[in-house]
């Protein structure tokens, strides 16, 4: 039986182990070799999309996941989201090895990366995240939408499943994937936005979506970043207002979710967390369709709320310590419902650093104080000798003036007597004549 024959097959046995999707050990594909070069060894995953499996590529024992796509679904994004991440190739993005068919299944195989958000937060056992996971989270959201917003492309369906953790030597950083819904919002050449229209369904997940795409409104950049601030106050609470609608119907369920949305102010919505998280909220929901996002901003607003808690940006997270003792963590767990396990010397010991450092600007100050007086002493001594020089040289002057004057009048004098014996012996003369 060759390979396609294989995929056939299993098609045929899709209801059957339908039941058992959940359970990896009951999944027909596992162990299959697609491609002649590429083993199936673990589901990671399954959704509307298909299923996605961890694989080993067999001439190199290099891992990847593979993403498996059923042709004869009603609508098919496996081959658009291979474009569109190939497109974006960079930062934050998983790596695309190559896109195929096979059989009736549509396969990309894309690099392997680590857990999800999503999963990860449910194997905490609180279910919630402290302050400082979710800032460095947060932060690196905010660098990886940005990026792909300047691709002119935006996401449109933004929720903790697809926002996962690198593998290995990137298990510190965040990535993006899941670019089925993606599309351009602009053209790439005049930067102008397509038309705002409002349509009928929700594209994206419910829960996170913005209020304008719950409304059926054209998405744009607003979306993507209004989308993340409701995954990160879920993160820091463990639940938003409008979770657990009842609604048997589709539309009945998302319009009431809206309502609920719409109707809960962000500072409700933000109530117990820092000031940043409502001024997030509020900011990406006032934003028009066309506008700028100010990504900076947003970004320094996760910076400020780790200063003010006394941390860094470290990509610290909870699940890199003891989330069942919380014996070696050090995080502010204040929303997650438990006792709060902080390292309160780091944040004594900055204060005291910080007061050294000031100390130390006052002394520098101080002294540079010292030597500007200092400074100016010695310039008004030096102008005060060069006075006195000045007056000295200008006194000796007037005295050798003067000394001079006295002896042209004394010459003056000893010439005028002589001029007048001169007068006396012409006036003898002619009187004795």
């Amino acid at each position: 039986m060759n390979e396609i024959d294989q995929i056939q097959n299993l098609n045929r046995h899709n209801k059957e182990h339908s039941n058992n999707k959940n359970n990896p050990n009951n999944d027909s594909f596992i162990g299959k070799i697609l491609f002649h070069k590429y083993s199936l060894i673990k589901k990671l995953g399954e959704g509307s999309f298909g299923r996605i499996y961890s694989a080993k590529e067999n001439s190199t024992n290099n891992w990847y996941a593979i993403k498996l796509e059923n042709k004869n679904r009603s609508q098919n994004l496996l081959e658009s989201e291979a474009y569109i991440m190939s497109y974006l190739s960079g930062p934050r993005i998983p790596m695309v090895k190559s896109f195929g068919y096979t059989g009736d299944y549509n396969v990309l195989i894309m690099e392997l990366m680590g857990k999800s958000l999503e999963d990860l937060f449910e194997n905490m056992p609180i279910k919630k995240m402290s302050i400082r996971c979710v800032c460095n989270l947060g932060y690196q959201m905010i660098e990886v939408i940005e990026y792909i917003h300047n691709k002119h492309i935006i996401h449109r369906d933004i929720k903790p499943d697809n926002f996962v953790m690198g593998k290995g030597i990137k298990s510190k950083y965040l990535y993006l994937l899941d670019f089925g819904l993606a599309k351009k919002y602009r053209s790439s050449t005049t930067l102008k936005h397509y038309p705002l229209l409002k349509k009928k369904h929700l594209t994206g997940t419910a829960r996170y979506a913005s209020i304008n795409a719950l409304n059926g409104y054209t998405q744009s950049r607003r979306d993507d970043l209004e989308a993340i601030g409701y995954v990160l106050v879920y993160f820091l609470l463990g639940r938003l207002p409008w979770q657990g609608m009842l609604n048997k119907n589709k539309d009945e369920r998302y319009k009431k979710i809206m309502e609920i949305k719409r109707d809960t102010e962000p500072k409700v919505l933000c109530r117990g967390l820092p000031y940043e998280f409502e001024k997030y909220v509020s900011y990406t929901r006032s934003l028009e369709y066309e506008q700028d996002p100010d990504y900076n901003m947003l970004k320094q607003l996760f910076i400020k709320v780790l200063i003010d808690e006394g941390y860094n940006f470290d990509h610290f997270y909870d699940w890199d310590c003891d989330m069942t003792t919380m014996a070696t963590c050090d995080t502010n767990l204040n929303f997650a419902g438990k006792a709060v396990i902080k390292n309160e010397e780091n944040k004594e010991n900055k204060i005291n650093e910080e007061n050294e450092n000031n100390n130390e600007e006052k002394d520098k100050k101080s002294m540079e104080n010292i030597l500007n007086n200092n400074k100016k002493l010695n310039d008004i001594k030096k102008e005060i000798m060069e006075s006195k020089v000045f007056n000295e040289n200008k006194e000796n002057e007037e005295k050798k003036e003067n000394n001079e004057d006295k002896t042209k009048n004394n010459d003056n004098k000893e010439n005028e007597n002589d001029n007048n014996k001169k007068e006396e012996k012409i006036e003898d003369f002619f009187d004795s004549g």
